[in-house]
């Protein structure tokens, strides 16, 4: 069926700061509208949505978007920051220079600047494409009108880069699966090479096709793939594969194309009643459970290491057509009583102490563990001449934000351990700056006669202090952004 979703666009432009609420509330409002139609009617196409992309509100939304996201102080190929605009060029006048030449169609998206980052707790590096200011916005804007629809479509196994969800949901279902009485107990770890850079386009683009109809949105979707990176060694390459990291709406199309998975292994789960999964299991045939991230995915698997040796295949067979490959290397089977590496987590089966059961435990992997030991190695060897202070926000920032993340866990004697390393790290770094005082003078000055270091006002942040919760699976509950009954 193919289905016109024209909303009244013909509100005044809402460029100004005073604004920025009132559009809000209009985006949710047409999200809203978007969402419950795309539910309600799974083969509606929609057409008629560029005018929405071109928007007054959605385009205010989109900047506030671009403008409070972390990137806003990076550059794109044209040398232009989120400061520069609002500061030089004033959001009004950008915001609509930016919608005249959407709706007159002479935007054209600019190459993404790349740029090498390291890989969390490794030597490796990878691409991150940082696109202008301008393309940021629209691809923002375009996201709030295509995210909504996709989203009715998304099965409630992925959890990566979607509203609502996070890691730790991903996290509890497989703790949930793999612990008794469901005991899944094989494990088919998940890695896909290069995803990001080899997702076929034409693939995509008729995953993109079977919800919108329309052309010009179709067309600025492409363009985007197709816009080209800019490398600081290698020159402008065009880009035939893949969405480039960095890009807004690269995480939405990534979904869209590993939803592949989603829908095969979720396909096969509704199939099989509760009783049919039982039989199943007492017939030696097996049943499995798909749980996805972004690209990292598992498959927990109730049978034989047979079983999950034939679903690696399947899987590999399922990405072909998307242009993706299955890394035999790294993609493992692994048995719960091992231990599997998830999100920065290690899920392993335990014997409890002084107990004859087994339980489930997650608790920080090595991998995590040796990341932001690194970090405050990093920080703490880094200009001995600064005060203590600003080393301490340094450290405060990173040892909050890990803590946090790692709370829902068995992580009290990672957060111990952590505990001392950084307090041997600060303290080293005060022997070195003040090689000729003494152990008195040093805890006098920065201890407060006590043994925790600060400077003043700024205290040393005790990773123990985080204390540990305990994080509830949440399964098919995750509320939606625009709840249908709107």
């Amino acid at each position: 069926m193919s289905g016109d979703a024209s909303v009244n666009t013909d509100a005044g432009f809402l460029g100004s700061p005073d604004n920025v609420g009132s559009a809000r509330d209009r985006v949710l409002k047409i999200q809203a509208k978007l969402h419950l139609w795309a539910s309600s009617d799974p083969d509606r196409r929609f057409g008629d949505l560029f005018n929405l992309v071109a928007d007054p509100a959605f385009l205010m939304e989109a900047w506030a978007r671009v403008r409070g996201n972390k990137g806003a102080r990076s550059a794109g190929v044209d040398g232009q920051t989120a400061y520069y605009v609002e500061y030089e060029r004033g959001t009004e006048a950008f915001l609509g220079e930016v919608r005249a030449a959407l709706r007159s169609a002479a935007f054209t998206p600019l190459p993404v600047k790349e740029r090498m980052i390291p890989k969390p707790g490794t030597r490796a590096r990878r691409r991150l494409g940082i696109p202008t200011v301008t393309d940021r916005v629209v691809q923002a804007s375009l996201k709030l009108v295509l995210e909504p629809i996709f989203e009715a479509d998304f099965q409630p196994c992925s959890y990566g880069f979607r509203p609502y969800r996070r890691a730790h949901d991903a996290v509890a279902e497989v703790r949930h699966f793999t612990s008794n009485p469901r005991n899944y107990e094989w494990v088919v770890e998940g890695d896909i090479t290069a995803c990001f850079d080899e997702i076929s386009h034409p693939a995509l683009m008729d995953r993109v096709r079977k919800r919108i109809s329309d052309k010009r949105v179709l067309a600025l979707v492409k363009a985007f793939l197709k816009a080209g990176v800019l490398g600081r060694d290698t020159g402008l390459r065009e880009t035939h594969t893949g969405t480039p990291q960095g890009g807004i709406l690269s995480p939405l199309l990534s979904n869209i194309a590993l939803s592949v998975l989603d829908d095969h292994f979720v396909g096969e789960w509704d199939g099989w009643s509760r009783w049919q999964r039982e039989r199943r299991r007492r017939e030696g045939l097996g049943v499995w459970r798909f749980v996805r991230y972004a690209d990292d995915f598992v498959i927990l698997v109730r049978g034989d290491r047979r079983h999950a040796e034939a679903l690696r295949e399947k899987t590999a067979a399922i990405l072909a057509p998307m242009g993706l490959r299955l890394s035999q290397a790294k993609t493992l089977i692994t048995h719960i009583d091992e231990g599997l590496d998830f999100l920065g987590w290690r899920i392993q089966r335990r014997r409890r102490p002084g107990d004859s059961r087994r339980f489930v435990y997650t608790y920080p992997s090595k991998k995590a563990l040796a990341s932001i030991v690194g970090k405050v190695k990093r920080i703490c060897r880094r200009d001995s001449n600064l005060e203590l202070a600003p080393v301490l926000h340094q450290l405060n920032r990173a040892l909050r934000g890990w803590t946090t993340y790692f709370r829902p866990g068995v992580s009290f004697a990672t957060f111990a351990y952590l505990r001392a390393f950084v307090w041997r790290q600060v303290m080293n770094r005060l022997r070195r700056k003040h090689r000729r005082i003494s152990w008195k003078d040093l805890r006098r000055r920065y201890c407060d006669g006590g043994w925790w270091p600060r400077d003043g006002e700024v205290i040393l942040f005790n990773p123990t202090d985080a204390g540990t919760t305990r994080y509830r699976y949440r399964g098919t509950q995750i509320p939606s952004p625009w709840p249908t009954a709107a």
